[in-house]
């Protein structure tokens, strides 16, 4: 088997090689944009208004000291990010020597072994099958709380700098974004309405811009910041970047027959800071509406004519899974940042109370919160324990990853986290900050069983054929 065959199978291309790819579904038309790279579930599609993707950005270059560039963390045919899949044939490639293998931040800990291919397998456990970075940060000074212990599989963490695993957020649709980073660690000022992103954008570049500072010096290991003009380049390219499912396996074609899916029509998404928000902060004063994705809709009747019977009955699946996330009720409970935010112990909500955002599914403000996913009770071995308490009351939490009480100290912060962009969902598997939910199929079924939803069979089907829709 060639080279080029077998990246093409494992989707580890080099970047080069990967941006000028084209392929193409053989139902698709003769001008598509130069990205199309394949997924689990169909292909996945970057708009870009130039036609092209330029490798030559300082995002594809070498800034630091180990041999990594944006692109070693964010692939594209990932939708901008990494995925186990992809990791794993990086992995066996190189022998674990592929720049995203290094042990600032790529291993379980930075102590570990990697004298040797199977010690290097070890030590890049997490990364390989959870997709997941090794975050270290310590506990703010003035913090309201103190680490009482710690139990961590790989021996390190401490007082001093905590193990957070999570995944890498994906680098593009960025102009949707409220928040930097899963605890908005890179936020530099709050994104506050009336921001809208054709307008005024300078909170959310400048919050960019030193995220990718932090990022040169820290995972590529930089002795010096990158310059001012690749800074600007960097985040200039990822600003350019819309991301989308455009063809789905068993739909087709996501903008056929009046659909709107696919990433030319999200480039071209209306949105600004405070669109539909569920807490009243829409600048233009209107009210919330959950029904926030629309989509789909047009295919929720279509004729006998419109495909194929099966191809039919896949589009309409796809369209009640959009209904259901618009509309099926949901008792909010016990959700940190929400809840206790709107002096509401049962929010009766759906699940565009949170993905509110239209028709691209995070929140358009900041929106922290904590749905249970750092919870003692879904602690799985190979994640660290951490045990908390509260300097005022004695009060001890454990958790998993304190989330955006590192950033803050406040006690109420403890394992609150952002909502992401939901664009481009199928190809960047698995799920959450933490990588725990191995598929779609998975983040579903959390949802079902937190908030005791009932679901049925169908409709977790159905909510699933949406979401690898996006």
């Amino acid at each position: 088997m060639n080279k080029t065959r077998l990246y093409l199978l494992t989707g580890v291309l080099p970047a080069l090689v990967l941006c000028g790819l084209m392929l193409r579904p053989s139902q698709a038309d003769s001008n598509l944009d130069p990205l199309i790279t394949p997924d689990p579930t169909g292909f996945l599609r970057t708009f870009v208004s130039s036609g092209k993707i330029d490798t030559t950005n300082p995002f594809f270059q070498s800034l630091g000291s180990n041999g990594r560039s944006c692109v070693s963390c964010h692939q594209p045919g990932d939708a901008w990010s990494i995925t186990p899949a992809h990791l794993k044939a990086r992995f066996e490639a190189t022998g674990g020597t592929d720049p995203v293998f290094r042990i600032v931040d790529g291993s379980n800990s930075p102590l570990a072994d990697v004298s040797t291919v199977d010690a290097r397998r070890k030590a890049y456990s997490m990364l390989l099958n959870k997709g997941v970075i090794r975050v270290g940060l310590g506990i703010p000074a003035s913090a309201e709380f103190t680490l009482a212990s710690v139990d961590d599989p790989y021996g390190y963490a401490s007082t001093n700098e905590l193990s957070l695993f999570r995944r890498p957020l994906p680098a593009t649709n960025l102009r949707f974004l409220t928040g930097i980073m899963w605890d908005s660690r890179e936020t530099l000022h709050p994104f506050l309405p009336p921001m809208d992103p054709g307008i005024n954008m300078t909170d959310l570049q400048d919050s960019l811009k030193q995220q990718a500072v932090d990022a040169t010096l820290g995972h590529a290991q930089a002795s010096l910041p990158p310059t001012e003009g690749q800074v600007d380049q960097i985040v200039a390219f990822e600003l350019g970047l819309t991301t989308a499912q455009y063809y789905d396996n068993q739909v087709g074609l996501l903008n056929s027959l009046d659909a709107l899916g696919g990433p030319r029509i999200l480039a071209n998404q209306q949105f600004f800071v405070g669109i539909n928000d569920t807490l009243g902060a829409d600048p233009t004063g209107a009210s919330f509406n959950s029904s926030a994705m629309t989509l789909f809709s047009a295919w929720e009747n279509l004729s006998a004519d419109a495909g194929n019977e099966k191809q039919r009955e896949a589009r309409q699946a796809v369209a009640r899974g959009e209904t259901l996330f618009n509309t099926k009720p949901i008792q909010i409970t016990g959700v940190g940042g929400l809840n206790d935010a709107l002096n509401a112990p049962v929010i009766q909500g759906t699940c565009t109370t949170c993905h509110s955002s239209p028709n691209i599914g995070n929140h358009s403000v900041a929106l922290p919160i904590n749905i249970g996913l750092s919870d003692v009770s879904r602690r799985t071995p190979d994640m660290p324990l951490y045990t908390l308490r509260n300097n005022a009351t004695g009060e001890l939490v454990q958790t998993t990853d304190p989330g955006r009480a590192l950033i803050t100290g406040k006690w109420k912060d403890i394992g609150k986290f952002k909502g992401p962009v939901l664009r481009g969902l199928a190809a960047r598997p698995p799920y959450f900050h933490n990588g725990s939910a191995a598929t779609l199929e998975d983040a579903v079924e959390f949802y079902d069983t937190r908030f005791g939803i009932s679901l049925t069979t169908q409709e977790k089907s159905d909510l699933v054929a949406f979401l690898r829709s996006l």
